[in-house]
């Protein structure tokens, strides 16, 4: 007997009567156990989500006997809308003679008006989908021998739909985010998830179209701030006599860190994995023409937004083992008490597939065991830098499980990943972009709680550290993961230095 297992399909149902009830008879027929559905007219009225519980075999049976009646949602067909007014003879049979010859075009009909009595008796007003480019010209061809016809709009993106297929079209949408190289298989699943935190969040009283609405400007966001559209802010700072620290503050999500030592480079988180070619583009125009000097990267945490170039560039990577296992899970709650959240679940993918994650291949760990302790956190780890010795220190989990911190106690330097930002240093931009997380997921961080008594304790090493440093030194600098490198000053955080700003089509 095969094990039970957790599957997940989408059915097509007709807008009529007891057509939701033949899917749920097939799959009460072979004898899995529903889990999950969700279906909302006002969203689309045909397409229906379901998440059931058995073993392969029992799923296998159902999909053959779903696709056999199709109910089964197999595939997503690309949408080039063509509308038209068409004039037709006043005559018997005038109608279904102009819809054989549309049926022989090879296009599908998504709307048709037509009405004698109305201001336009002699029009037919009608959309098509046509699955092929070409197929448009042949059918204009054939169409105009005819009739006399206009052509209203032809939409290759199907943006002008209505709902009725709401669901082909957003995932048009994500098809042009993500590339043609997404096979349908791929985009039903994605679909799946993203209806489950559609399902979640309405259940918190959240709009559904809105939820849709952030998951798109979530990827168009990203794809309109790469290439030409790409810009960081940057400080400069001299932290020792052998190394400079530059701070490169992205478009969207977290800073990329550069330390540059008399003869090697070394990386500090990398932001997304879409930014990679504008990253290197950078800094070659501050100067680093030569990346074969890129000996590390260190990752301070799981999240795409800090480590999603990592596998792009041939270095070695750095990280704590937990960091690892999130990214292996691909669920940014692994290892917290929000590791069952669908949010957290489905807004790692999500975020993964549009920011194009890179995982990295060659992954150092550090230790897992403390070797001693800078308050309440434990050490895992040393790193030296040019003549910058600095402690690894293993977060919290407040942010997320396993987000560790660099800490150089002698040059009062300290990397607070996100545990520690300034949000007043942040342009409007960034912070709205900062809020489709927030918005998809209602929290950044994993655990609200431990996160705020996390944030306290790096603050108070700081104040420690800044009441024993001499008059003549500067403050310790806070690198966080968003914002600009900052300093306390009576509890506030300040930018510290000078901050330049760079685009892309400068």
């Amino acid at each position: 007997m095969e094990r039970e297992e957790r599957f997940s399909f989408i059915a097509r149902v007709p807008d009529e009567p007891g057509a939701l009830h033949r899917v749920a008879a097939i799959i009460t027929e072979f004898g899995l156990n529903i889990t999950r559905t969700q279906y909302d007219q006002r969203i689309d009225r045909e397409t229906v989500f379901f998440e059931v519980i058995g073993d392969a075999g029992q799923y296998r049976q159902v999909l053959d006997h779903l696709n056999l009646a199709g109910l089964l949602q197999t595939s997503l067909p690309k949408i080039r809308i063509l509308k038209l007014y068409v004039y037709l003879p006043h005559q018997a049979g005038a109608l279904s003679s102009f819809l054989d010859l549309v049926r022989q075009g090879g296009a599908n009909i998504f709307f048709i008006d037509f009405d004698e009595r109305g201001r336009h008796p002699e029009r037919v007003t009608i959309s098509l989908n046509l699955d092929q480019n070409g197929v448009v010209d042949d059918l204009l061809g054939q169409l105009s021998s005819a009739y006399k016809l206009e052509v209203v709009e032809y939409d290759p993106t199907g943006h002008h739909l209505d709902d009725t297929i709401f669901y082909v079209r957003f995932a048009q949408r994500v098809r042009e985010l993500i590339g043609d190289g997404a096979d349908d298989s791929f985009l039903l699943q994605f679909l799946h998830d993203i209806n489950h935190t559609v399902q979640e969040l309405m259940n918190r009283g959240r709009d559904p179209q809105e939820v849709f609405a952030n998951v798109l400007s979530a990827g168009q966001t990203l794809h309109k701030t790469s290439k030409e559209g790409f810009y960081s802010d940057i400080q400069q700072i001299q932290v020792s006599d052998l190394v400079t620290l530059f701070c490169f503050q992205m478009p969207c999500g977290g800073n990329v860190f550069l330390f540059k030592t008399g003869d090697e480079l070394v990386l500090v988180d990398t932001g997304f994995g879409i930014y990679h070619d504008d990253i290197v583009q950078m800094l070659a125009r501050y100067g680093f023409t030569d990346l074969s000097k890129l000996t590390r990267i260190i990752i301070t945490h799981a999240d795409a937004d800090h480590c999603g170039g990592s596998g792009l560039f041939p270095v070695p990577c750095y990280m704590h083992p937990g960091t690892l296992e999130v990214i292996r899970q691909a669920n940014r709650a692994y290892g917290s008490r929000s590791e069952g959240s669908v949010l957290e679940e489905v807004y790692t993918t999500m975020i993964n597939l549009f920011s194009r994650f890179a995982i990295p291949e060659d992954v150092h760990l550090f230790s897992s065991e403390p070797q001693g302790m800078v308050g309440p956190f434990p050490i895992v780890g040393e790193v030296t830098i040019g003549d910058l010795q600095f402690l690894v220190l293993e977060g919290l989990g407040g942010h997320m499980y396993a987000q560790t911190y660099l800490f150089c106690r002698e040059a009062g330097l300290f990397f607070a990943a996100d545990c520690v930002i300034n949000f007043d240093s942040l342009t409007q931009a960034r912070r709205d972009y900062s809020t489709l997380a927030v918005l998809l997921v209602t929290s950044v961080n994993v655990d609200s709680d431990l996160a705020r008594t996390e944030r306290k304790a790096v603050v108070q090493i700081l104040n420690d550290l800044n009441h024993t440093r001499g008059q003549e030194e500067r403050p310790c600098l806070i690198c966080g993961g968003h914002g600009a490198v900052s300093v306390l000053d009576h509890g506030r955080l300040v930018p510290y230095g000078t901050v330049t700003h760079y685009a892309a089509k400068e």
